[in-house]
């Protein structure tokens, strides 16, 4: 991915190995990761002469994006949308989603959206990666930032969102030039950016402890990143696709999979283990006839306040990942970077996959510009790189722990 900065503040050595190390758990043989990435051009060219598509007719994955009637193929979801759209950076918002903090609103218009435990694992928090968010206006709650989810939204070279952070463990890499954020002005953050946040008074007078009552406005992050200077078009070369979706040609049908029409991400209720999924044991619903794996969480269906949607996606992603809590506080990390395993949910199938993530941090334990590095998925059977279904993705970060009370 092409660099968003071309200086970099001198980071706290100390820090930033003792923050890396918490987030991606460094080997005893570490050595900088040498896996580098194919960059592809994202230059919108002319529709192909034969009228269908410039992928190779071998290849399943959307390959070159073209223009078609003032539309493209969208890098987070695959789907046709407005070419102005779909050229333009995300932005990721830090989303709460324990008990307390219910109801969301704008959480089902998010493209990606990532969850994983929180503090002492008793709850898990969403970090949603919004690009098509059409006439949205804001997204409620918004809450603090976490060290991994910081790291996986530059994957998408979004711009990061956050309302409150865990210091020492998020301060060194969202002050440093590699990030590009709009945060609340709290202690920790350097630079902030308060014309894009509001506290809602009607939660406040229906008894919401005060930091489940703040939002972000659409206008005032626009207004935000105006001021800020931020560039808000993806690079024009070199960028790498941070997902792989089939073209409209094909399906990704994963044929010879075992079918799975309820997925339990943390295990089911009747399960023991404070794994953070625990606390309102969300499960998702295969629906065959529109192909999306419906969200209930709470033995309920997973509402967005916002337009009364229910939250649904056409991808899920199961990824294990090896944990551990910081200190007294309860604060976690999970190792995001590395190698490990998963499962792919999609079409009704559950294919079983790894995933690979290099190394952020250079030899004197200095991060560097492989944070923008995205994971990579791949089937675990065949080694081939995981070609999703066009539509939204979501992403269950696991604690490997528990991997057992995963459960489909």
């Amino acid at each position: 991915m092409v660099l968003r900065k071309y200086m970099k503040k001198n980071l706290c050595v100390a820090l930033a190995a003792f923050t890396v190390l918490a987030a991606c758990g460094r080997p005893d043989d570490f050595k900088p990761s040498e896996i580098e990435s194919d960059p592809i051009g994202t230059e919108v060219v002319e529709k192909p002469t034969d009228g269908e598509s410039n992928n190779d007719p071998g290849l399943m994955a959307i390959g070159e994006r073209y223009e078609k009637d003032g539309k493209i193929e969208s890098y987070l979801t695959g789907e046709w949308i407005d070419k102005d759209i779909a050229t333009r950076r995300p932005l990721a918002v830090m989303i709460p989603n324990n008990r307390n903090a219910l109801p969301q609103y704008g959480i089902s218009c998010a493209d990606v959206v990532y969850e994983a435990p929180m503090e002492k694992c008793a709850c898990t928090r969403l970090m949603g990666i919004f690009q098509n968010y059409g006439d949205l206006e804001y997204i409620e709650p918004v809450r603090s930032s976490r060290q991994y989810f910081l790291m996986e939204s530059l994957c998408y070279d979004a711009i990061y969102c956050n309302w409150g952070l865990a210091v020492p463990y998020v301060g060194p890499l969202i002050n440093s030039d590699l990030v590009d954020n709009v945060s609340a002005s709290v202690q920790g953050i350097d630079v902030g950016a308060d014309e894009a946040y509001a506290r809602d008074k009607e939660r406040q007078n229906q008894g919401y402890s005060l930091e489940y009552t703040g939002y972000l406005t659409l206008e005032g992050y626009e207004a935000a990143v105006d001021r800020l200077g931020y560039d808000t078009k993806y690079p024009t070369k070199n960028y790498t696709y941070p997902l792989q979706f089939a073209t409209d040609a094909h399906k990704a049908e994963y044929e010879g999979y075992p079918s799975s029409s309820k997925i339990y991400p943390g295990g089911n209720k009747n399960q023991s283990g404070a794994n953070g999924y625990s606390e309102l044991n969300p499960y998702f619903e295969y629906n065959e006839e529109d192909g999306l794996y419906y969200r209930f969480q709470n033995d309920k269906p997973h509402m967005d306040e916002y337009n009364g949607k229910q939250v649904a996606v056409t991808n899920l992603i199961v990824q294990f990942v090896d944990g551990k809590v910081l200190d007294d506080s309860g604060y976690m990390s999970f190792d995001i970077c590395g190698t490990g395993e998963g499962v792919l949910f999609t079409n009704g199938k559950a294919v079983e996959i790894t995933w690979v993530k290099s190394y952020p941090v250079d030899s004197d334990l200095n991060y560097t510009e492989g944070v923008y590095e995205q994971t990579k998925y791949y089937e675990k059977s065949t080694g081939d790189e995981l070609i999703l279904n066009k539509g939204k993705t979501w992403v269950c970060l696991v604690w490997d722990k528990y991997k057992e009370s995963t459960s489909y």
